[in-house]
């Protein structure tokens, strides 16, 4: 059979493309090598009891006016799809070394709490916070679809990105002579680019801070959900979703890209050609590239096609009994802890040395998060701490000597454990009663990430700029279509596959 459109993976983007053109009538075939949908949104079981999403915390853009909302009004599941909102007042609780900082929705109130704790430059954190704002604002000014493509060239707003395309957040914070433990504490989701301050891009920093400034959510059944019911507006209106297919080679028609090879997964065996007028790829447009040659490619495309990946990360899945985390500050909030003020040189240290003695890392109960979880039994509540990993040291460590992996996987859950028992919660491992971790290594097997990469392309702003990588390839009939082609995150990629779909739609 011949498909109007064949993607190439599930990811969130990949499904949201394909969830709108089958629901406008296309014929549309999904291949996904895992066995779940999702890609690093999907989710898993373990213990047949405890279920926890891969990497999914909070996210935002979920409001009924905005990109997620007006997507799932677009589908005609926005009754059926609800979300949860974060606490307004501290949405995020940043903790480093005695210093508390929640952040709220609202600029101004976090300017305000910010002076209460740096009095002596009170000018120079409002004027911080507000060029944050304004910048916020230009991004978004790039609407619809791609509201995160920030850099069609208009006047005013595109003045105010330039100026700072190609500035990491640490020069900025240098810039307006941020004092270092305000820094710290405004810096603290780190985790959420797997990069310290002198690293991140600028601009990447202030979509995430600007985009949970208008709201952070959770699903409030799970994301799960979320996954599954883009599944089902696929299979309703008549499209396929084929697990364990991983794909193995691309079909050409002279210089046309026609369809793909896929065989199972477990097998390696039982190969299946499948055609299509238009091929979208959704896992990681490097390899592809690699896979079909890269002599194929144009040189700006090629170009485009040099990235780094991002840092990956270690993850600890914990199901908690007998203890109520509402009781110990935990609610609609995730927590963020340094155990050194300097986040450069604790990423540093955590990263390139393998150190967790001093670990800073995020607190997240998703639990908590949704209220009409089904994601544990009742007298259970879900606990998640994620830190940054380095690929190449759990890679080599797994290879050469299986236990020395596990021990470092259990030196670092440790290390966490052993923070969150001094300062938010006594005697928690005597209430853990499910424990598993998950390393770069782990999300390379499970969500087929080159390298264990948390993100995708790394968010440097070599990588976050006028020559980002998006859907167009040079080849006719292939379409890039994923967190390196477009942008990383829930409302990014959500995006990614709602632009494609705009241009391919007619």
């Amino acid at each position: 059979m011949k498909y109007d459109h064949l993607v190439l993976g599930s990811g969130l983007a990949g499904l949201s493309f394909a969830a709108l053109m089958s629901q406008r009538g296309k014929s549309v075939c999904v291949l996904e090598a895992h066995e779940f949908p999702g890609g690093y949104g999907h989710t898993f079981t373990m213990a047949d009891k405890y279920t926890f999403n891969a990497q999914l915390h909070y996210v935002w853009d979920c409001g009924d006016n905005q990109p997620v909302g007006q997507f799932l009004r677009a589908l005609g599941i926005r009754d059926r799809v609800s979300f949860d909102k974060f606490d307004s007042l501290a949405y995020e609780r940043m903790r480093a070394l005695g210093l508390s900082l929640d952040i709220p929705y609202d600029y101004e109130l976090l300017i305000e709490r910010l002076i209460e704790l740096f009095p002596s430059n009170s000018h120079n954190l409002a004027s911080f916070v507000r060029l944050v704002a304004a910048t916020g604002k230009a991004l978004r000014g790039y609407g619809g679809a791609s509201r995160h493509a920030p850099f069609a060239k208009r006047s005013l707003s595109f003045i105010r990105l330039i100026r700072n395309v190609n500035s990491t957040l640490q020069e900025v914070f240098d810039d307006f002579s941020i004092p270092p433990e305000a820094q710290t504490l405004l810096a603290l989701q780190w985790p959420c680019f797997m990069l310290p301050p002198r690293k991140v891009s600028f601009l990447a920093w202030v979509a995430l801070v600007d985009g949970y400034h208008g709201g952070a959510y959770s699903v409030s059944r799970s994301f799960e959900f979320f996954v599954d019911s883009l599944v089902e507006i696929i299979q309703e209106n008549g499209g396929e979703v084929l697990y364990n297919r991983k794909v193995v080679d691309f079909v050409f028609a002279k210089e046309q890209c026609v369809g793909a090879i896929s065989e199972d997964t477990d097998t390696q065996l039982d190969k299946c050609e499948h055609l299509a007028d238009a091929v979208v790829c959704n896992f990681d447009p490097k390899r592809a590239a690699e896979m079909i040659g890269l002599e194929r490619f144009s040189s700006s495309v090629r170009r485009r096609l040099d990235y780094q990946y991002s840092p990956s990360n270690f993850i600890a899945y914990c199901a908690v009994e007998g203890l109520d985390l509402t009781e110990h500050g935990f609610g609609q909030s995730i927590f963020y802890h340094t155990s050194r003020m300097d986040l450069n040189a604790a990423y540093d240290e955590m990263y390139s040395l393998g150190n967790y003695e001093r670990p800073s890392f995020a607190i997240s109960t998703p639990s908590l998060h949704a209220s009409q979880h089904q994601s544990c039994p009742p007298e259970i509540q879900l606990l998640e701490l994620v830190t940054v990993a380095d690929y190449q040291r759990f890679h080599d460590l797994k290879r050469i000597n299986r236990r020395a992996y596990r021990r470092k996987k259990q030196e670092i859950l440790d290390s966490m454990l052993d923070v969150i028992e001094k300062k938010y919660i006594p005697d928690i491992r005597k209430h853990l009663a499910y424990t598993v971790g998950g390393t770069p290594t782990t999300n390379e097997r499970y969500c087929f990430s080159p390298r264990g990469n948390s993100y995708g392309s790394n968010l440097t702003p070599a990588h976050f700029g006028l020559n980002r990588l998006d859907e167009r390839t040079s080849i006719n009939g292939l379409y890039f279509c994923n967190a390196s082609a477009g942008f990383p995150g829930f409302v990014g990629t959500i995006c990614t596959g709602m632009r494609l779909f705009e241009i391919l739609k007619e």
